[in-house]
């Protein structure tokens, strides 16, 4: 019962030392990702921890939800919706009917009818070759409207914390059809369809320049937080700069990054307390039930598929939030910087050193794992300096040290999972169950 507070607490200090020897905006900076990368380790928390699903999609999900923000937030191209609006309006009603005749077609045709996939393929090909002629020259046109600084559609001028809720939801729409698709596959095979998956749609991403610019990315997206200059120009916030002795433009920067915290830290705590509730609920106990044996569960009537897909659009949806979040902070959108082998590697590792199963051991997991990432290359410059003035020029460890500080972080990622693992191999905040004392 002590163990979760004192790990927290020695987070914060941390935390509180970056800000005290090296400067306040690093701290907060740390915290504002920490609380992002806690987001996102809750949803595959969900998926892993709760329902012991092994989805390498993640990034695909957090790029859904870092597209919500582009549609939802900036401003329509007024300009690009009347050189195309129309076509791809045209190939949106193509594809619905497509979609509504295919499954027409598949409930009239029993299971025993051997035409019954053929037809349907047959169908949706040929929806798919059809729209082509209203959706090919309409991107062409929308992607030639100015296109050094738009050339896409843009999105509806909505509030930018209302596309978090609508990254999320449009995350877990995409996630339902690959849930459907995937959801008879083991763990491993599970593993190898959602990274093929995610690819797939973060190539569209990259590709499809109409939807948000490809790779030459949305920049200047709304936020949900003052501008630093109107912050500087405010009285009040010139007042507490004097009061702490700060610069006019140190103070609005903290200032930001605290509002820019504060949102965080109230979703993170919103998708925490949801999902407490959720794992105390029959619908928790049911999942632990389904992890820890499928065929027992299976024996007692319970629909493993169906709860599968339910965890899955889940923890999706709580992934496109955080993707979305992620994107308001950076304030552009850039399709390019989705890294799969990388950020899932990481987000992975968040969930399994803090506590597979456990909420607040993802979370602690998240803020641990992202603080070592981003600290990693400032020890190992600390090390570079160190050795420069212990060990001769010609040192294989000096020269090692100077040439790739940054390379350090991956080092001390592999020590950190190899003794968590080693000496807590539930976590460092092990799953707790009716069974176990919390």
């Amino acid at each position: 019962m002590s163990r979760t507070p004192l790990l927290f607490a020695a987070m914060a200090a941390v935390l509180l030392a970056v800000g005290l020897l090296q400067s306040w905006q690093l701290a907060l900076t740390i915290l504002n990702l920490c609380l992002i990368s806690a987001v996102m380790a809750l949803g595959v928390n969900v998926q892993w921890g709760v329902a012991g699903m092994f989805n390498v999609g993640t990034m695909g999900s957090a790029a859904v939800g870092g597209l919500a923000v582009v549609l939802v937030s900036t401003p329509p191209v007024r300009a690009a919706w009347a050189a195309g609006g129309g076509g791809l309006l045209a190939t949106g009603a193509v594809l619905l009917a497509t979609a509504g005749l295919a499954a027409l077609l598949w409930r009239r045709m029993g299971d025993r009818s051997l035409l019954r996939g053929p037809a349907v393929g047959a169908i949706v090909l040929l929806g798919l070759a059809v729209s082509q002629r209203w959706f090919l020259p309409a991107t062409a046109a929308i992607e030639s409207v100015d296109a050094a600084s738009t050339g896409y559609l843009g999105g509806l001028g909505l509030p930018v914390a209302l596309s978090w809720i609508i990254g999320g939801l449009l995350a877990a729409a995409v996630a339902w059809p690959i849930g459907r698709l995937t959801a008879g596959l083991r763990s491993d095979y599970l593993a190898v369809a959602t990274f093929g998956i995610s690819e797939i749609i973060l190539a569209v991403l990259r590709n499809e320049e109409w939807l948000a610019r490809g790779v030459k990315n949305v920049t200047g997206l709304p936020r949900p937080v003052p501008f630093e200059a109107d912050l500087q120009a405010a009285p009040w916030a010139q007042h507490l700069a004097a009061w702490l002795g700060w610069s006019g433009r140190d103070t609005a920067s903290v200032l930001v990054k605290l509002f820019y915290a504060a949102w965080f830290l109230a979703v993170l705590l919103v998708i925490w307390w949801a999902l407490e509730r959720l794992a105390r609920a029959p619908w928790g106990r049911m999942m632990r039930a389904v992890r820890d044996n499928e065929e027992a569960a299976r024996a007692m009537g319970k629909d493993v598929a169906r709860r599968h897909l339910q965890a899955f659009v889940l923890g999706s949806a709580i992934v496109g939030i955080g993707g979305a979040m992620l994107v308001t902070l950076d304030g552009q959108f850039t399709a390019g910087s989705y890294q799969p082998l990388r950020f899932t590697f990481l987000i992975w590792v968040m969930v399994i050193i803090g506590g597979s199963g456990n909420h607040k051991g993802a979370i602690l997991g998240a803020f641990l794992i992202w603080f070592v990432w981003v600290q990693a290359e400032t020890a190992g410059l600390w090390l570079a300096a160190t050795a420069a003035a212990a060990l001769s020029p010609e040192n294989p460890v000096r020269l090692a040290l100077e040439e790739g500080p940054a390379q350090l972080r991956y080092v001390v990622m592999g020590l950190i999972l190899v003794l968590v693992m080693r000496f807590a191999p539930r976590g460092l905040i092990p799953e707790t169950t009716p069974e176990t004392p919390r």
